[in-house]
């Protein structure tokens, strides 16, 4: 149970001004609470003041001094009851609705103060309250006392039911009270709590406390079931108030500053400590109390502060649409955001409700383990059902019959009332469209406001209709009386029923087939009548037993459904797609393609029919005299007067009936009611007969009226009214009734009643009734005269047989010629042979075609005539297909032959069989071929062998054995019954036929049982069918296979067929001809493929230059871009000039080969003679000596001097030099001199004089430039250099060090001389001074670093051994290779302390690609660490895809201290978008972790939680990097990435899963997953987002508690859009739940995509290309990785790439 503050309804104050009472009305609409004041505050449901009263005194003399010691709400909360101190209840009336006027309804004195109040909830009128005197008390209308003790009463509460309740005493007694119906209270004492039970409340269990900080729960016995103690904890205090929730499963206890809460576990069966909530400056909590719907709390103190704490167990939204409030474990609060509608499920029996769906916004279907909970929204009353159920996932919900969900499950139907927890009924169908099941429950109209002659004999009220109607099958429909359980009806059509409805009365049907043919059942009289043909649409009226229905360009409407004859027929355009029923009127919707029509129909006419249901004929007659004019004569008006006419004659309203009969135009019928009106006033005038239709005269007539002679003639006989009685059936000439009832009187006319009739009969030429009273009476001969005069012959024939008058042979004669007559041959033959005349008996039967009569008469008289008559009766028989017994007459005809034909016509093949093998071999033969056709038509070949072979047809059999595939029979037979070279002959034919007819696999069994293999090859090959072809070289040739293969794949390739023509070329193993072919038809993604496939990288770059050469330019550039062939890109790019594409290449992926790049423009620039353009890419090569050589080579001075000066100031010497002797050669001596003197080469000068001839000058340069000392020094030095030179000549030469070293770097001007000086000082203590020349070399050094002299200056420290100082020259001048190669030649321990200074440096500048070149020369583990160090600047700046891609050319290092960091890419990556720029950053990602890997499981042992860690990321990435390699199984991927939410983003992975299924159409799917990004979205955007429970993705191994990233993946107008497509979907009336599929384990239903069983736990593989679980069943392994995957997946993946997707080893599809 989670508590959260909602508002504060009052604040605290700084005095005590205790909150003495608080109470919720049951209806949740009013809060009630009583402050210090004495007055009650009436609050609304969400803690707004709406109204406010004062308390009264018991005295009203007297002041308020008094306390309220409680308050109760009744349970229709129109009433509150408030106990005071003062030995009083009031109960206030306060009225349903605000604003109602207050008053005190009753008063309730008693003798003592009260202490406590109870209003149970099952009892209205009985309210309870304790006495400080102990004693308890109840009040109806007066007050009864129900218990006494001595000990005061300290509390009360009742239980949830409302039947039973608690009292506490303060001695800790606790009494039971037991309520019954009547009010009789029993009372037992069932605990004695440890202390005062200040706090006493009734849920699940009892639970009581007090200020001994200890809570007790009990059950209702007493026996303590749970203890809770608190006595240690110092902020606890002693317990103040308490109340259970509801739901009886949560129960808080106040105390001070904070209160407790517990929860009761219905899977443990305890009850479990939710924790304290500790509420600073609150302080005592003095009452509190439950909002009755368990979803708010509300809390009083001793300060007067009263707050509102939401309470629930959680919260989530549902489709946007519904807010769920668990409000406890069996009671969930449903509630429509867009009006704030509620509901409260509830289950009535404790069950934990699991899940809550909504279907079509109103329906509610709440799931429990053993239960379902139903409920409508829409419903006024909010009604709840509950019926015990055990889910088993295949349940549908159907709620298109209102009042009534239905739920289908394995073919049966169960209906559930909404309101009624009882299943209202079941039946077995297979067909729950809504079109094919009608439901009616209490439908029936009420009856209309009663007359006052109604109201004082009010007629009952129409009985519940609850029927279904349904079809059991596709034509058969059943009616069912739910009320019963029994069959009403069953309705056997001949065709498919596509359509069908009950009327609201559920006394009518309406159904249409698949012909459109609209029918009409009538379920009290069991008829059908069809309506309508070609029916588009139909419906019944609502409310009413009219049908709307449309027949082409036809409206037809039936306002009397029970004259279906009655038909109102209007021409309409468009077709009806409704009926609304909208302010009294009732209109027809018609579409006409871009408008509506609406068509009205006619309102009286539909009235009609609720005024006749409710037996109002007057208002009913009037309503069609209402009628215009126009409609009065209409067929419906007619229709309906007929049936107002028959209910009235039925009632025996004859007033109306007479009128009906009137308006009908029937006067005769209208003036014998008028009459019969006259009669009934008559008789209850003057007889006193009421009503005047019970009347003998009236009922008799009225029986006749409705032609029930019957019924009229019992009237008449039981008042002995013969007479009358005679005389009716004389009127309607039924004269043999009028005489029965005569005889039956003994009337004395019966005699002369008899003759009169018989009279009349002969006048009337009615000669057969004339006959039937002469045999009735004996005179036999009268009546065969009479028979044979009215042309009877047959009647007087057979009562000549029945009287055996045949002895009258005249007559006898006469009737036997009538008989001939009338062709009544068979009667007129018996007649003959009784009067002996035997030929015409004969003729008779035989044109009577009565021959059984003629044999036996022809055996007796006519023996040779018998065969003929046997031959004749047989083809007789055959005319009328009466084959079986033709063959026997045929062969007791001896007609053999015509018997076989009989015989096969009826296909008594056995009995043929017989007759042909009694015939001649000769004659026989041909017979034999007709049982045999049979015979192998019935798959019977040993017979139809058997008389193939007995009819010289065994080339017939072979042929029936071969076209049943049955080789080794065919064979067998052949063999026997033919010559090998007919058997060849015949097979060979039968094989070409079989060939023609595309039967190759039959042909080539043939073929090869005549070894005709090359036949069989050259069959294949004709029908292009190669891979029999093959099979069959393979199996016969395998010498010539390659060569086959081979010249397959080359006439494949010359029509056209590539892809065939390269398999052939593989499987010859000419490869490579399979990708030239690829090449001369610029099919080079094909090459490619080929290529990479079975000739390697090698191959694969060959094929991929030659394409980008064919391509030419920037697109063929990109082409070796996209295969991943970065390298030959770039040389590619060099090669045709585009050194800026090659430049941006290496930037992105191949910065090694950068300065290669930029070395060969610089080069190709020069070339074409663009120097200074060429000198920038030099210097962007690091290499401006390269610059310097160019400028040099092409004599441009100033720019090799300015280069130089800028990046290489050593190569200044040079570029002088160069100069010099460009001067030399040109014979400009003196510059040459000068410049060689600049660079300092003197010797070069001297050379270059000596050369020339010019030996004194020559000697001069000797002389001032190469010997020691000399004019540099002199002029630098002036007249101080004679004491430099006194000393050195004295032997001072630390003096003359002094005085050389005396001027600094800032003292001269010409830095030349300085720097000579420097040196000769060095040297002069070298040779002299040895002591001194650590530290002069330490001060020159010092002073060339200052002069930007680094080299001069370390190699001096050098010379001295001082190499680390040397080395730190060199680096502070940023001369590393010459640091690194004095490290490496005089001091390897300094090596490492170079690169680490390089590298700092390198990193500092943020040179990272010289840095990372260099930390790749120095082993895995510095270049480790500095590409992490790298990686995670950028990671810093948020560029994870450049983070990959240090990884990726600098490779990933496996130490520990970098596992966060790759552990951080890793989530960034897969949070970034699928796609950026073209390329997909998690391909790249999983070769890096999988090099990762790899180099794990060479350090760490197996099952390391490192190795295990990065494994399981690794697959996340993996199933990732998989989305975009194949199309066909990107939504598998998407869903499958589900269970790892939270490494993934929640919102990213339920987008891509939902929109991934959306674009294949699995909406059922993609509607959970967006609505779950929808609710994660909206979750964002709350003030304090939380982690949202996985509610629907319940037992799947979707993460339950769902982590929610901290900002959205998608913009807002991406998030609008599947907002949208998921509103749009919630409209429709689909279901949409998840895919399941079954349990390899336990075969339980479980989620498609689930690795786990929640039945049996049970885990399943993940499929390495799909990422869904491996079914058992479709399960392959890679040869190599032996990593598993579904058949059907891998194939798909195998197809396109060739390797698998794990390991990246060659492999082929399995099937």
């Amino acid at each position: 149970m989670q508590t959260k503050h909602f508002k504060t309804i009052s604040p605290g104050n700084d005095s005590i001004q205790k909150i003495q009472a608080i109470c919720w009305s049951p209806n949740n609409m009013r809060m009630a609470a009583v402050s210090s004041n004495k007055n009650v505050y009436l609050y609304d449901e969400n803690g707004e003041q709406r109204e406010k009263f004062p308390t009264k005194a018991a005295d009203p003399k007297l002041t308020k001094n008094y306390a309220i010691r409680g308050l109760c709400f009744s349970p229709d909360s129109t009433k509150l009851a408030i106990a005071q101190s003062d030995n009083v209840v009031f109960v206030y009336k306060l009225g349903a609705k605000w604003g109602e006027k207050k008053s005190i309804s009753n008063k309730y004195q008693q003798t003592s103060s009260i202490t406590t109040l109870c209003w149970p909830s099952s009892h209205s009128n009985e309210l309870f309250f304790g006495l400080s005197e102990g004693k308890g008390n109840l009040r109806t209308n007066k007050s009864s006392i129900i218990y006494s003790t001595e000990e005061y009463v300290v509390s009360m509460c009742a239980n949830p039911k409302g039947n039973a309740m608690l009292a506490g005493h303060i001695n800790g007694d606790i009494y039971m009270f037991s309520i019954s119906a009547t009010g009789t209270v029993s009372k037992n004492r069932i605990a004695t709590h440890t202390t005062i039970p200040y706090v006493l409340s009734w849920g699940e269990s009892i639970v009581a406390a007090g200020n001994d900080y200890r809570i007790i729960f009990y059950d209702i016995k007493g026996d303590v079931i749970q203890r809770f103690d608190y006595s240690h904890d110092e902020k606890e205090k002693g317990y103040t108030c308490g109340e259970f929730s509801p739901s009886g499963q949560s129960v808080i206890l106040g105390s001070f500053n904070r209160f407790r809460t517990f929860s009761y576990s219905t899977r443990r069966q305890v009850w479990e400590d939710s924790g304290a909530v500790d509420i600073q400056n609150m302080y005592t909590l003095t009452s509190l109390s439950w909002k009755r719907d368990g979803s708010k709390l509300v809390v009083g103190t001793l300060t007067g502060g009263l707050e509102m704490y939401d309470a629930c167990l959680r919260r989530f939204k549902y489709k946007g649409k519904f807010e769920m409030v668990y409000v406890s474990p069996s009671q969930v609060i449903v509630k429509r955001l867009s009006n704030g509608e509620k509901i409260m499920l509830n289950s009535l029996h404790g069950h934990e409700i699991t899940k809550v769906n909504v279907y079509q916004d109103r329906y509610l279907i709440a799931h429990t383990q053993w239960s379902i909970i139903m409920g409508d929204l829409n419903h006024k009353k909010k009604l709840i059902s509950e019926i015990q159920w055990q889910l088993t996932g295949n349940e549908k919900f159907h709620f298109d019959n209102p009042g009534v969900c239905m739920i289908s499950n394995a073919g049966e139907l169960t209906l559930v009332e909404y309101g009624s927890s009882d299943i209202l009924g079941i039946c077995r169908t297979e067909h729950v469209s809504p079109h094919l099941i009608s439901v009616r429950v209490n439908e029936k109209k009420k009856i209309e406001p009663l007359t006052e002659e109604e109201q004082a004999n009010p007629p009952s009220p129409p009985p519940a209709d609850k029927k279904i109607a349904y079809l059991i099958d596709t034509q058969t429909v059943h009616i069912l009386d739910l009320r019963t359980n029994s069959v009403e009806a069953t309705i056997n059509h001949d065709c498919k029923i596509d359509w069908l409805e009950l009327n609201y009365r559920a006394n009518k049907l309406l159904f249409r087939d698949n012909r459109r043919a609209l029918n009409l059942f009538d379920i009290p009289t069991q008829t059908r009548v069809t309506l309508l043909n070609l029916v588009s649409y139909v419906q019944w009226v609502p409310k009413a037993d009219v049908v709307v229905a449309q027949s082409r360009s036809d409206l037809c409407v039936w306002y009397s459904i029970d004259n279906p004859e009655r038909v109102k027929m209007m021409p309409i355009k468009g077709d009806v797609i409704d009926i609304e029923k909208t302010k009294g009127k009732t209109e027809v919707v018609v579409d006409e393609g871009v408008t509506y029509t609406y068509v009205s129909l006619n309102e009286a006419l539909i009235s009609f029919g609720s005024a006749v249901e409710a037996k109002k004929f007057v208002k009913a007659a009037e309503i069609l005299d209402g009628l215009p004019k126009q409609e009065a004569g209409s067929p419906e008006s007619e229709a309906m007067w007929k049936r107002l006419s028959a209910l009235t004659i039925e009632s025996r309203d004859l007033k109306i009936a007479e009128r009906c009969f009137a308006a009908l135009g029937e006067v005769s019928k209208s003036r014998y009611l008028r009459k019969l009106n006259k009669i009934v006033e008559y008789a209850e005038k003057e007889l006193n007969v009421i009503p005047g239709t019970d009347y003998y005269v009236v009922k008799a007539r009225l029986a006749i009226l409705e032609k029930s002679f019957s019924s009229a003639e019992q009237i008449y006989m039981a008042q002995g009214l013969y007479e009358e009685c005679m005389e009716m059936y004389q009127e309607i000439h039924k004269w043999e009734e009028s005489i029965r009832v005569a005889e039956a009187a003994h009337h004395p006319e019966v005699e002369g009643l008899r003759n009169s009739y018989f009279n009349w009969l002969l006048d009337t030429k009615q000669e057969e009734r004339a006959a039937v009273l002469k045999e009735r009476s004996g005179e036999y001969f009268d009546a065969i005269s009479l028979y044979l005069k009215g042309g009877l012959p047959a009647k007087a024939a057979l009562l000549v047989s029945s009287q055996n008058l045949y002895k009258q042979t005249e007559l006898t004669q006469r009737i036997a010629d009538s008989l001939f007559i009338a062709n009544l041959f068979e009667k007129a033959g018996h007649f003959f042979e009784k009067l002996g005349q035997e030929d015409r008996a004969l003729e008779s039967y035989r044109k009577g075609h009565a021959y059984r009569a003629a044999v036996e008469l022809a055996r007796n008289s006519f023996p040779s005539k018998v065969v003929g008559l046997e031959e004749e009766w047989a083809d007789y028989l055959m005319s009328i297909n009466q084959y079986d017994q033709a063959m026997n007459h045929y062969l007791d005809a001896g007609q053999y032959v015509r018997a076989f034909e009989s015989a096969v016509a009826s296909k008594q093949w056995g009995k043929a069989v017989n007759i042909v093998e009694s015939l001649d071999a000769a004659v026989a033969k041909k017979y034999y071929k007709q049982i045999a056709h049979h015979y192998e038509e019935a798959l019977n070949f040993e017979l139809a062998e058997k008389y193939y072979v007995k009819g010289e047809m065994a080339e017939e059999a072979v042929e029936m054995y071969t076209k049943n595939n049955m080789w080794d029979a065919a064979h067998t037979l052949a063999v026997t019954y033919m010559t090998e070279r007919e058997v060849n002959v015949l097979y060979l034919g039968q094989a070409q036929k079989l060939e023609s007819q595309g039967k190759f696999k039959e042909a080539e069994k043939l073929y090869l049982t005549v070894e005709e293999s090359d036949q069989a090859i050259n069959m294949y090959k004709k029908a292009k069918l190669y891979d029999d072809m093959i099979r069959l070289v393979t199996t016969f040739h395998k010498s010539l296979l390659a060569e086959t293969h081979k010249h397959l794949a080359q006439q494949l390739e010359a029509e056209g067929q590539y892809k065939q023509a390269e398999k052939h070329f593989i499987d010859a193993g000419d490869w490579k001809s399979a990708t030239n072919m690829y090449r001369a038809n610029d099919m080079w993604e094909d090459a490619m493929r080929v290529a990479k496939q079975l000739g390697g990288s090698i191959a694969a770059t060959q094929v991929a230059s030659a394409w980008a050469n064919s391509v030419g330019g920037e697109a063929g550039i990109n082409l070796l871009l996209k295969f991943g062939f970065i390298e030959p890109a770039v040389d590619f790019s060099v090669e045709i000039g585009m050194f800026k594409k090659a430049e941006e290449i290496c930037k992105s992926s191949l910065k090694k080969k950068l300065v290669e790049v930029y070395l060969k423009h610089a080069l190709a620039l020069e070339d074409e003679g663009r120097l200074s353009e060429a000198e920038a890419e030099f210097i962007k090569a690091g290499s401006a000596k390269d610059a310097i050589d160019m400028y040099i080579h092409n004599q441009d001075w100033v720019n090799a001097q300015r280069v130089a000066e800028s990046f290489d100031p050593n190569s200044m010497l040079e570029i002088l030099e160069a100069q010099g002797k460009v001067a030399a050669a040109e014979k400009d001596f003196a510059k040459a001199e000068q410049l060689y003197i600049s660079a300092r080469k003197p010797e070069m000068a001297y050379k270059m004089y000596r050369e020339a001839g010019a030996h004194v000058e020559a000697e001069r340069v000797m002389k001032e430039h190469i010997a020691i000392g000399g004019n540099p020094i002199d002029e630098l030095y002036g007249k101080e250099m004679d004491a430099i030179n006194k000393k050195i000549a004295s032997g001072d030469y630390s003096g003359a060090i002094d005085l050389l070293l005396a001027k600094g770097p800032n003292d001269v001007d010409s830095q030349r001389e300085m720097e000579e000086a420097w040196e000769n000082a060095v040297k002069l203590a070298s040779s002299n001074v040895p002591d001194r020349v650590v530290e002069v070399v330490q001060t020159v050094a010092s002073r060339f670093q200052q002069i930007g002299k680094f080299q001069q200056s370390a190699l001096l420290l050098e010379g001295v051994d001082m190499l680390r100082e040397a080395i730190d020259v060199y680096i502070s001048g940023d001369l590393w290779s010459q640091a690194q190669a004095l490290a490496e030649s005089k001091a390897q321990e300094l090596v490492l302390y170079v690169i680490e200074h390089k590298l700092n440096i390198l990193t500092q500048r943020n040179e990272w690609d010289k840095a990372l070149e260099l930390a790749q020369s120095q082993g895995e583990a510095v270049l480790g660490r500095f590409s992490a160090l790298f990686a995670a600047k950028h990671i810093s700046e948020g560029d994870y895809v450049a983070a990959v891609g240090v990884f990726v050319q600098w490779g990933i290092a496996p130490l520990a201290e970098n596992f966060p960091l790759y552990a951080g890419l890793i989530n960034g990556i897969l949070a970034l978008p699928a796609n950026i720029d073209g390329h997909d950053p998690t391909v790249h990602l999983r070769k890096v972790i999988y090099s990762l890997i790899k180099q794990l499981k060479e350090f760490e042992p197996e099952g390391s939680q490192n190795l295990a860690e990065f494994e399981r990321l690794f697959f996340i990435i993996h199933l990732a990097a998989m989305k975009e390699a194949l199309t066909s199984i990107h939504e598998h991927l998407c869903v499958a990435l589900l269970r790892y939410c939270g490494d993934v983003p929640t919102d990213k992975t339920f987008y891509e899963a939902g929109m991934a299924c959306r674009d294949t159409g699995r909406n059922n799917m993609a509607y959970n997953y967006l609505n779950r990004f929808v609710d994660i979205s909206e979750e964002l955007e709350e003030e304090e987002p939380t982690v949202l429970e996985n509610t629907g993705f319940e037992n799947t191994d979707i993460p339950f508690d769902l982590p929610l990233p901290t900002s959205h993946y998608l913009d807002e107008e991406k998030r609008e859009d599947a907002k949208n497509w998921v509103l749009q979907a919630s409209l429709t009336n689909q279901e949409y739940v998840l895919s399941k599929r079954n349990c390899d384990g336990c075969s339980s239903e479980i989620y498609e995509a689930s690795s786990w069983c929640y039945a049996c736990s049970a885990e399943t593989e993940v499929c390495i290309v799909s990422g869904y679980p491996v079914l058992r069943s479709n399960k392959i392994q890679c040869t190599s990785c032996t990593k598993s995957a579904n058949r059907e997946d891998w194939n798909k993946y195998i197809a396109k790439m060739r390797q698998c997707p794990w390991c990246n080893t060659p492999q082929s599809p399995s099937y």
